[in-house]
């Protein structure tokens, strides 16, 4: 056997190597924002609010990175703490608080120079809803914290359908001119993943028919699909790869997050239009 062919047969296993490189990283970080997560969610109430807080403020230091190309400006510091602000008020206060607090960071943001200010208004803006929305989900009941549970469920499953069905299965690109890397198998697998777990959480934790749990959770894990080409739109559009190195093995925050985003806000909607803004956990579980 010559040189050449041992080197045609080492080469699927060098590919299948760098395939899953990323594994191990990506495992650990997701393990230690998981158990943080699942502890403060439990927590409720302001703490709660601080992780949303904390959270979003590090997406909105992203955002301005990635829009302006630029080292973190003052400017850049005041959006991040006036997402934080509308995380606390809406907690302390209530939603309309944070509302209210938005509105006001939105006349602050822009007041602010001409440059990018659509990009910046828009994140800014987007990033606002997200923080109230998920802090009116969890509200301070056991509902709440069953609802939290139920979106991180569908939404996290859903992402590591996606990762192991696109890794192991491959085949058709999903959109590759925004995402090259996903595939129809990994949003398929992803799909039906995301889905079922979803719906045990439903089945397991709430009184209502099996099939609005499904039906719910079919759209969260399509809709936090969206998110996740939605944000690598973006990224494609400012032609970075990542939205920062926070976090090993994922990138950054935001790469992280994108898909919750998107979940929260329909989780948010359908609640509130269910039952009211201030009961969105007893409006999206009791059917």
């Amino acid at each position: 056997m010559n040189d050449r062919s041992l080197d045609a047969q080492a080469a699927p296993s060098k590919s299948a190597k760098r395939k899953w490189k990323d594994l191990g990283p990506r495992l650990i970080s997701a393990f230690f924002m998981l158990a943080v997560t699942i502890f403060v969610v439990w927590a409720g109430g302001v703490w709660f609010a601080i992780l949303v807080a904390a959270a979003f403020a590090w997406v909105m230091r992203e955002w301005m990175k990635m829009i302006t190309r630029q080292p973190l400006d003052i400017f850049g510091i005041v959006l991040m703490v006036l997402i934080a602000v509308i995380s606390l008020t809406s907690a302390v206060v209530g939603i309309g608080g944070g509302a209210i607090a938005a509105l006001l960071g939105l006349v602050v943001v822009l007041l602010g120079g001409a440059q990018n200010r659509a990009w910046r208004a828009g994140g800014f803006a987007f990033f606002s809803i997200v923080v109230i929305s998920l802090v009116a989900i969890r509200g301070d009941t056991i509902n709440g914290f069953i609802a939290c549970f139920f979106l991180g469920t569908t939404i996290w499953m859903t992402d590591t359908g996606a990762f192991f069905s696109g890794r192991l299965f491959g085949g058709a690109k999903l959109s590759p001119e925004i995402s090259p890397a996903k595939t129809w198998s990994g949003a398929i697998g992803g799909l039906v993943v995301g889905s079922l777990a979803g719906t045990l959480v439903w089945i397991v934790a709430t009184p209502s028919p099996w099939w609005i749990g499904l039906a719910v959770a079919v759209a969260v894990s399509l809709i936090g699909q969206m998110g996740d080409l939605s944000e690598s739109a973006i990224k494609r559009h400012f032609r970075i790869k990542d939205s920062g190195g926070s976090i090993p093995g994922h990138g950054g925050l935001m790469d992280r997050l994108d898909s919750l985003t998107f979940g929260a806000l329909l989780v948010f909607f359908v609640g509130a239009i269910h039952a009211s803004p201030q009961l969105v956990a007893n409006g999206l579980l009791l059917w």
